[in-house]
């Protein structure tokens, strides 16, 4: 699925977005600041666009988007493609770059303003972008065996194996014998398996996640705005404090338990924006299991 950019007037729905991340780890670039500090500022908000050595600036938001760690996330756009990043203070002499489990994080000398921070980012554009579809890479390669696209090839559906069948008349899937029948020829491009494949795929996520939400919204009594599948690069699931869920459709490898437990932590979030004890037990009260789960989505490898 093709990540479409964020559009500039979607950035006041996000606010305090609680995520899922995928995994853990981290690469960073440090990169030198400016010789002389410049006397102490306070931080301005996020750029609405970007030019090659120079930012501009836009009105402050009311509330800027909290990550995980309940630090504060900022948004710069670059081109057509929108960057959150998170941005911390420390007494280093140069500014930091680091690409992990959360996205981008920058640290920051306490004297740097953010024009500086956010023009390093325009030059550094390229490295951060590389290493974001880097890690979009290992998520895939982690989370889906490397499948040869094929007649007969296999891969995995709801934590188990499915087979793929071409010279079918029409697409349709045998839960008896677990496979897909695909209306296209035995020697068909492996792209097009592929696509035909991942479509698939991405419709059933679309209705197997939906039933999910509503059977375990019922049960914590929450209600949620509207959710969407995505293809992040980092993160399984998020949630904003408007009630808008998005979900990985990658989740549809995972046995349904480890989708309850996404669906579940996502839905905890409309009762706590956080990661607090009290979190965990509102999890725990809807989906008792979710330690289990969430261990074996933290070892990212589908049952087979």
């Amino acid at each position: 699925m093709q990540k479409s950019p964020k559009p500039r007037h979607a950035a006041a729905l996000d606010h305090q977005q609680l995520d899922l991340p995928l995994f853990a780890g981290a690469d960073s670039l440090p990169v030198a600041t400016p010789s002389a500090p410049s006397a102490p500022i306070a931080d301005s908000p996020s750029p609405t666009s970007l030019t090659p050595g120079k930012a501009r600036k836009a009105p402050p938001a009311p509330l800027s988007p909290l990550a995980p760690d309940g630090s504060r996330m900022r948004t710069v756009e670059l081109g057509a493609r929108s960057l959150q990043y998170r941005l911390k203070r420390s007494s280093r002499k140069s500014i930091g770059f680091a690409i992990d489990a959360s996205g981008l994080t920058i640290t920051a000398p306490r004297w740097v303003t953010i024009a500086d921070i956010e023009n390093a980012i325009v030059e550094k554009q390229r490295w951060i972008f590389s290493k974001l579809i880097e890690w979009q890479t290992r998520v895939e390669q982690r989370a889906l065996p490397k499948v040869e696209w094929r007649d007969g090839a296999e891969l995995p559906y709801l934590g188990k194996p499915l087979r793929v069948r071409l010279g079918a008349g029409s697409l349709a899937f045998d839960e008896a014998t677990r496979v897909l029948s695909l209306p296209l020829p035995p020697h068909a491009d492996a792209q097009q398996i592929k696509d035909r494949v991942t479509g698939w795929l991405q419709g059933e996520a679309t209705r197997i996640f939906g039933e999910r939400l509503q059977i375990y919204a019922a049960r914590l009594g929450v209600t949620f705005r509207s959710y969407a599948l995505s293809s992040a690069m980092t993160r399984w699931g998020s949630c904003s404090s408007e009630g808008r869920i998005r979900l990985n459709w990658r989740l549809i490898h995972f046995p349904l338990s480890v989708v309850d437990y996404v669906v579940a932590h996502e839905l905890a979030h409309l009762r706590e924006m956080n990661h607090s004890p009290r979190f965990w037990q509102t999890v725990e009260s809807i989906f008792p299991e979710y330690r289990d789960a969430r261990k074996q989505l933290k070892q990212q490898q589908p049952e087979m």
